[in-house]
């Protein structure tokens, strides 16, 4: 058996963590029990692997980064992926209930899995669900004011049962509920495609968010947040509605912030601004500037696919009190090599957004088959050009037999997911970009410490940290390493 293979069969599809392939790595202290290591390399002959412990050494390496467990900074809510519609269909229709369960748990379980403890999904349609609907849609030119027709039947297939098996898995589950589009009644362009919000729906529309979060409980599916408008700023020819930032903090002010409150559902449900790209911090500023809109809301999400993370720590520093967020970005056949997209992922996606005050982070598709479907897009049928074609989901499931690819964003959420936990707080490590090794560090309630460090350079580093006492640890180019003090 190769090495790779052993190394899978070892960790039982490389996700466990129990698994110690028994080789010291370079600059390591001998076999201590003081720091556990969890490798990954972008020759993937390690992924996400238990490698020997290290143990503390007497002095510092060239490349010292220090960590100071008493200057602490955001909570840390979660990591994970979106579980949209496709990746419902995926997981529901091509797994068998056993291989179903095995992958949820190996994705969810806190003991023996990644740990994955946030999740967003669509309310209604996205690009990545089998066709497009609303909960309420209507005959052209016909409305729904009294909300009678609404209904998740839709979602009841396969999208909430999914979601409530994970909810079983982990109780704890966050769930982020975002709309790429209102019923076209309610809507200026008629359909879900493009438009904006009427202003004559912004009541209604508020009282769907309710019903919405109603319909699910009763399904067994808790929603602990929303966003008001998946990229508010971008019309699609799939769901997708434009929603200016005065319009968006009108709605939240005068319409569901209040109905919320008066609903008992505001301290379940946290209400997040924008949810679009990094190159438009000035969009969630605006409204937070407004304390009458800022007053009913938790803070502002972002995606990747604009701009740079820093934008971020620009919102923060406008407003710390609010909390930000970053919930959106894809990897895709457009960029195949798993060295790439593991630098990209760890650097930009997780380290960069954390130390830029993100509370979560969450990727794509959690789930999408060999064909990165399916979804709305239906090539033939005149409804070509409808979102990504290529994206790629975290794992892909085979459409023939339930088999399960572990993707690159896998192991990029597993350096976090498995140790970061609920509750954790960010605390101080040294920036040292310019000697090619990024990092950031975590405090976790029960007290143990978590680091993860990325190589961006093409030559091995040497580092040490200092914590207390000093370990060391040599890392190869382009991989990645997540320490665990317990």
């Amino acid at each position: 058996m190769n090495k790779k293979l052993w190394v899978y069969a070892c960790c039982i599809g490389a996700f466990l963590a129990a698994c110690d392939n028994g080789q010291q790595q370079s600059g390591g202290g001998g076999q201590h029990d003081s720091v556990a290591v969890y490798l990954t390399t972008p020759d993937q002959q390690q992924l996400f692997v238990k490698q020997s412990a290290i143990g503390k050494t007497k002095d510092t390496s060239a490349i010292n980064i220090v960590m100071d467990t008493t200057r602490q900074f955001q909570e840390i809510e979660g990591f994970g992926a979106s579980v949209t519609g496709s990746s419902a269909y995926v997981m529901q229709n091509y797994m068998s209930a056993d291989k179903r369960q095995a992958l949820l748990e190996e994705l969810f379980g806190a003991e023996n899995g990644l740990g994955i403890n946030y999740i967003r999904m669509s309310i209604g349609a996205s690009d990545f669900s089998t066709d497009p609907y609303s909960y309420d849609d209507m005959p052209a030119g016909q409305r729904d004011d009294s909300l009678t027709h609404f209904s998740i039947a839709h979602d009841e297939k396969d999208v909430a049962p999914v979601l409530k098996q994970i909810s079983g898995i982990n109780p704890n589950i966050h769930i982020m509920g975002s709309p790429w589009s209102p019923p076209g009644w309610m809507k200026t362009s008629g359909k879900l495609e493009g438009g904006s919000l009427r202003p004559d729906a912004y009541a209604v529309y508020a009282r769907y968010f309710v019903k919405y979060i109603q319909a699910f409980a009763a399904a067994g599916v808790k929603i602990t947040a929303l966003t008001m408008q998946n990229e508010p700023q971008y019309e699609a020819s799939y769901p997708s509605m434009k929603m200016t930032a005065p319009e968006q903090g009108t709605f939240i002010k005068d319409h569901l912030g209040p109905l919320l409150e008066k609903e008992g559902l505001h301290k379940q449900v946290s209400v997040m601004l924008f949810d679009h790209n990094w190159n438009s911090p000035e969009y969630p500023i605006s409204i937070l500037d407004d304390s009458a809109m800022a007053k009913y809301t938790a803070g502002a999400a972002f995606h990747c696919y604009e701009g740079a993370v820093g934008a971020m720590s620009k919102v923060h520093d406008a407003h710390p009190e609010k909390g930000l967020y970053f919930t959106e970005c894809s990897g895709g056949s457009w960029s195949p090599e798993f060295a790439d997209n593991l630098q990209y992922m760890v650097r930009q996606l997780f380290i960069g957004t954390m130390n830029n005050w993100s509370k979560n982070v969450l990727l794509w598709n959690m789930a999408l088959d060999e064909h990165n479907g399916p979804t709305t897009n239906k090539p033939g049928t005149g409804k070509e050009n409808r979102g990504c074609m290529t994206c790629r989901g975290v794992v892909t499931v085979n459409s023939k037999d339930g088999g399960v690819t572990r993707n690159v964003e896998y192991y990029a959420i597993a350096h976090f997911s498995k140790f970061v936990r609920p509750g954790a707080k960010r605390v101080y490590s040294s920036a040292l970009a310019d000697k090619g090794v990024e990092n950031v560090a975590f405090l976790n309630a029960d007290g143990s410490r978590v680091m993860v460090v990325i190589n961006t350079t093409k030559d091995e580093r040497v580092f040490s940290v200092q914590e207390g006492d000093i370990v060391s640890y040599g890392l190869k180019p382009g991989a990645v390493v997540t320490l665990v003090w317990k």
